[in-house]
């Protein structure tokens, strides 16, 4: 009995062991869960791709020998690979198709945020029968998109999203073909070639989520067919930045009962915002209607959307009292709910009203618009607001610490380019824990410099932008705002009076942020001495018009990383510019203008292939100028009033193609004009002035278009780049120095309007080509002081936009063309000092100018001038009698002596009274004014009335 029992638990111990030995065994063959074969197919994908973040160094190592545990690959509980997440990687090169071969669980692929650096869309990726998820957003891909994708049935998540290269070829019905389908994203992608998408995307009925933003799509027309029950699955919808019309309100008020969030922003949404919104669309949590041209108020129904959260109208045509926008947003439950609400850009009247019955609201924009009066001081009671945004308004009145008493959450505060006086006291602590964008533009908040800001800093607030520009300050700089560009991203003090010089900001922080790049405007603050070096991680800035002094070697110091303007126009800046342009890859925008510089350009500058607008006007730089054909961007090249020598570069027509303002006067540059002038197609002004140029006007001038369109396609000439502190971009505007009618002005706004040819103070000769004549666009044309000749072309009266001409002090002989009569907007005309003769052309244009624009012109006759025409006799009455009485015989002196009594009785009888009454005198301007009032109103009308019978 002892022994069978020692038997069974000896046999009982070795069937432990052999269990225990088995589980290590079934241990170790697990270490390895992932197959083989779909191991060595991650590997050769592996090799199409090149790693710059290290993201495949744990594929195939020693201590990772299941492909389970490498990074970026998902396995199921079997073992086999079914997807890769392999997002923000900065992965490059090209995906390999053996993918594809072994793979037959792979439904999940996601190569978002890479760089692919403009490769196709790999076409193999259709044989993936099994994908249920791709995504390829923001990955770099260009060209068609493979219309083969329409095999994967199984299909659920399509996001091609953010490819800007990537182009749709004919119509879009494969994508009809995924019938799975529930979210698709082809944003940023070009489909102005599907004329049917709408057709195609109702055939998606499982569809919930739909994104075509800034797609170039195809207008939807009146007659579409609307499938509605194809769509009754949408939720979320995003057509911003397409061609959607009013058209599509129909399929939207049928669809709408689930739909969540509706994005139409920078549309052609036109009129008043329909009431049927927020009749049919109770269930939106989202609007986005803003950038549109939508007109008159908010409609009542809106108030209906019980579940609203987000409403953006900013940016269209909407008028009204703002009081009675919020009424009616305040039916149901809105108000109770509402978190997000935009208004900003349109025409909204009225002062700011309390909007404390919007209990959780955040954010709140209401800049841009025409608000005035005060700002209700219940604001500071929304505990919840994280921005407010009241700029570029009139509002005004006092902003007390009382304002921001409950404000502990506010992030963004704009209360900008108002007339509101900021009284806010030197040790003041904000109670805001979350601010970091504060712009305070033209608030009153002088004399002394807000020292609260660096209360902010202390309390552990860390600005990124900050704005005090035109804030009536007139102070020292203090030294604690300098360490704030440590973390600051945008800093505006500009027209200020501040005191102080400028720190050597390389000593201040040698490890700048990494990663947060600084805008710095520091324009017309009275701030002189040298600068010694500027910011770190600088991508804007404007130190313009200051009085900054000494040599220009500091410009070396910028970070080449980010640099991207740069304007030190208008100071006393001295010497050579240095020779370390070759760097600054990124920069767009180079203002040098208005300096004391000198010596010859630096050749490097032409390695700035990325320049837009380069000025170095009115200094000192003498030489010829440098080789600037890699600046195939280039806009504005202003290099006038310098000593710059030598032929006019033909490299200029050759390669600068995008060029608007070329502006090469007061320098000493000689020879002909190339012929390769002609081919700056888009340029608009032209101004070659004040040279030594000869030889004559090529007739390939007429290949301006620009200057042969009367119309502009731009106001002003901007660009538009990303930045985080400008709404997402900052708007740059150029502008340009020009003298008009004799006097300097400076265009910006309005830049893109001036159309100017100016060839005066030369040495050219010739006749105008006539082809000139074909410049219809031109608003000034100015060929004086050189030595053309000959007949003026009938044909000038075809520029009938010239508001200037001056064609003085040459050698044009002939008559003045009677057609020149024709050109009813011309304000100012020089014809003087020229061989012109004959009768000057009879019309109300040509007879308003003073009789000097003709002078030195002896054979001219006729008015203005006060010599006769020959042959011409003073005008007559025709005689109606026989035995008329002669009129030196009825002018007896017995008239004389009664014409003189009358004139004094009558002029002193009522003038006379008018000086010596005051009453009489009051009534009687009364009623002139009275009069001219009547005349002019009268007048208007009449014209109206005209004008709308012409229109009809």
């Amino acid at each position: 009995m002892a022994l069978s029992g020692r038997r069974l638990l000896q046999h009982l111990l070795q069937a432990l062991l052999i269990l225990y030995l088995f589980q290590e065994k079934v241990a170790d063959s697990d270490v390895i869960r992932c197959k083989e074969e779909e191991k060595e197919v991650l590997l050769e994908f592996r090799g199409g791709l090149i790693d710059s973040f290290g993201t495949f160094s744990s594929w195939g190592s020693k201590d990772k020998k299941d492909c389970c545990e490498w990074e970026g690959v998902l396995c199921l509980q079997t073992g086999h690979v079914y997807g890769l997440k392999l997002a923000e990687k900065q992965l490059k090169g090209t995906i390999n198709a053996s993918l594809l071969h072994k793979m037959h669980h792979f439904r999940f692929l996601d190569l978002s945020y890479n760089n692919f650096s403009g490769s196709p869309i790999p076409e193999f990726l259709d044989s993936v029968k099994s994908l249920k998820t791709l995504r390829l957003s923001y990955a770099g891909f260009k060209g068609p998109i493979p219309h083969r994708l329409g095999n994967l049935s199984r299909l659920q998540l399509l996001d091609l999203s953010g490819n800007d290269g990537l182009y749709n070829i004919g119509n879009i019905e494969w994508l009809s073909h995924l019938s799975s389908l529930r979210y698709l994203d082809l944003s940023g992608c070009d489909l102005s070639g599907a004329d049917y998408w709408f057709q195609v995307i109702n055939k998606l009925p499982l569809l919930s989520e739909l994104r075509l933003a800034w797609c170039h799509l195809p207008q939807i027309t009146s007659g579409t067919p609307l499938n509605v029950n194809a769509t009754a699955s949408l939720l979320n919808l995003h057509l911003a930045g397409n061609n959607v019309t009013n058209s599509i309100y129909p399929w939207l008020f049928n669809v709408s009962g689930n739909l969540n969030e509706l994005n139409l922003s920078y549309n052609l949404l036109q009129g008043q915002i329909p009431e049927g919104l927020g009749h049919y669309m109770v269930s939106l949590t989202r609007l986005f209607l803003d950038s549109n041209e939508l007109e008159g108020g908010i409609p009542k129904s809106i108030g209906n959307m019980s579940c609203l959260l987000a409403l953006d109208l900013s940016y269209n045509n909407l008028i009204g009292q703002l009081s009675g926008f919020i009424q009616n947003l305040s039916g149901g439950c809105t108000q109770k709910k509402l978190e997000s609400l935009y208004l900003s850009g349109n025409k909204i009247t009225g002062s700011v009203p309390d909007f404390t019955r919007f209990s959780s609201l955040k954010k709140l924009g209401l800049g841009q618009n025409l608000l005035n009066g005060t700002v209700s001081k219940s604001i500071g009671q929304m505990f919840n607001l994280e921005i407010i945004d009241l700029g570029d308004n009139s509002l005004k009145g006092i902003i007390s610490e009382e304002f921001f008493l409950n404000l502990s959450k506010l992030e963004i505060l704009d209360l900008s380019h108002n007339s509101l006086v900021l009284e806010l006291s030197d040790d003041w602590v904000p109670p805001f824990q979350e601010i970091h964008s504060l712009s305070l533009a033209s608030c009153n908040m002088g004399p002394h410099f807000p020292k609260w800001i660096r209360n902010l800093k202390e309390s552990g607030v860390f600005l990124l932008r900050l704005d005090i520009s035109n804030a009536g300050i007139s102070d020292t700089i203090p030294d604690w705002i300098w360490p704030m560009f440590n973390y600051l991203g945008y800093f505006n003090i500009s027209y200020n009076h501040l005191k102080g010089n400028l720190p050597d900001f390389s000593l201040l922080y040698p490890v700048p942020h990494p990663d947060q790049a600084l805008h710095i405007y520091m324009s017309s603050i009275d701030v002189e001495g040298p600068i010694l070096s500027l910011p770190p991680r600088a991508a804007c800035i404007n130190l313009s018009g200051n009085k900054f002094s000494g040599p220009t070697s500091f410009i070396c110091s910028a970070s080449a990383k980010y640099l991207k303007y740069l304007d030190l126009s208008n100071n006393l800046l001295s010497g050579m510019l240095p020779d370390c342009w070759a760097k600054f890859e990124k920069l767009l925008v180079l203002n040098l203008g208005n300096n004391g510089l000198s010596g010859k350009i630096p050749p490097s500058l032409g390695s700035l292939h990325n320049i837009l607008t380069l000025k170095l006007s009115s200094n000192n730089f003498s030489g010829e100028v440098p080789n600037f054909s890699n600046f195939t961007g280039l806009r504005i090249l202003d290099l006038q009033a310098n000593a710059l020598s030598g032929k006019l570069p033909e490299w200029i027509g050759e390669s600068l193609p995008s060029l608007l303002v070329l502006s090469l006067g007061s320098n000493r540059f000689n020879g002909n004009i190339p012929l390769q002038l002609c081919h700056l197609a888009n340029i608009q002004l032209l101004d070659l002035s004040l040279n030594d140029i000869s030889g004559s006007i090529p007739k390939c001038f007429n290949n301006f278009t620009a200057l042969s369109e009367t119309t502009s396609s731009r106001v002003a000439i901007t660009y538009v780049y990303e930045s985080p502190f400008e709404r997402g971009a900052h708007k740059y505007i150029d502008s340009n120095w020009l003298t008009w009618k004799g006097t300097k002005y400076e265009y910006s706004y309005t830049l893109g309007l001036v159309k100017i040819l100016d060839l005066s103070c030369n040495k050219m000769i010739g006749a105008i080509p006539e082809e000139i004549m074909n410049l219809v666009g031109l608003i000034a044309l100015n060929l004086s002081r050189n030595n053309f000749s000959g007949p003026i072309s009938p044909k000038i009266g075809q520029l009938k936009s010239l508001d200037f001409l001056d064609l003085s002090r040459n050698r044009f002989s002939g008559e003045i063309p009677s057609s020149l009569s024709l050109i009813n907007d011309l304000g100012v005309m020089d014809l003087s000092y020229n061989n012109f003769s004959g009768k000057i052309p009879t019309g109300t244009q040509l007879q308003s100018f003073n009789a000097t624009v003709y002078e030195g012109n002896p054979g001219l006759c006729g008015l203005p001038l006060p010599k006769e025409c020959p042959g011409e006799e003073p005008a007559q009455a025709p005689s109606t009698m026989k035995g008329k009485i002669p009129e030196d015989e009825f002018l007896s002196l017995g008239f004389y002596v009664s014409l003189s009594l009358g004139f004094i009785v009558g002029f002193w009888g009522v003038c006379g009274t008018l000086v010596l009454s005051r009453s009489w005198r009051r009534a009687y301007f009364k009623f002139l004014g009275d009069m001219k009032d009547r005349i002019y109103v009268t007048a208007v009308i009449n014209l109206a009335k005209l004008k709308q019978r012409f229109n009809n």
